[in-house]
């Protein structure tokens, strides 16, 4: 690892990820690696200081590209099955109806809801979207005349 960076280890992330791991090749999953810290900073200056929760940060954005490919590819006639995000609200039988209630989903985190890794990731890192106190000199109010 170099100093203040996560580098990808394939074999690692296949293993906490083997559902995943069985149908992304190691090109594939260092490729969403690479996309993924395009999303997280992975440099010395990153907000994530520690290496270990911005590996897993790094890999759970791994895993939520990985499976919204897989759902893609499901709905164009894979036979790999796409997942729901949400609560389920009801299901049907026959001629398969399956529906999910996202009300009490964030409205901000569209994109990372759409599957667990990417919704397990945006609650991981709610603490780093709060507001930040710098400590410093006060600053004055600028009011407009």
């Amino acid at each position: 690892m170099a100093s203040g960076v996560v580098d990808f280890s394939y074999p690692d992330w296949a293993a906490a990820f083997p559902q995943l791991a069985s149908t992304v090749a190691e090109p594939q999953a260092g490729f969403l690696f690479r996309q993924a810290c395009l999303f997280l900073d992975n440099t010395p200056y990153s907000i994530v200081k520690n290496l270990d929760e911005r590996r897993d940060l790094l890999w759970l954005l791994v895993a939520h590209q990985a499976q919204l490919g897989l759902n893609a590819a499901a709905g164009s006639g894979s036979s790999t099955g796409a997942q729901g995000v949400g609560r389920l609200a009801s299901a049907t039988r026959g001629s398969v109806s399956v529906s999910y209630d996202g009300s009490g989903l964030p409205n901000n985190a569209g994109w990372l809801t759409q599957t667990q890794y990417g919704l397990t990731y945006w609650q991981a890192t709610a603490k780093y979207r709060q507001m930040r106190f710098t400590p410093g000199r006060p600053h004055p109010a600028r009011i407009w005349p």
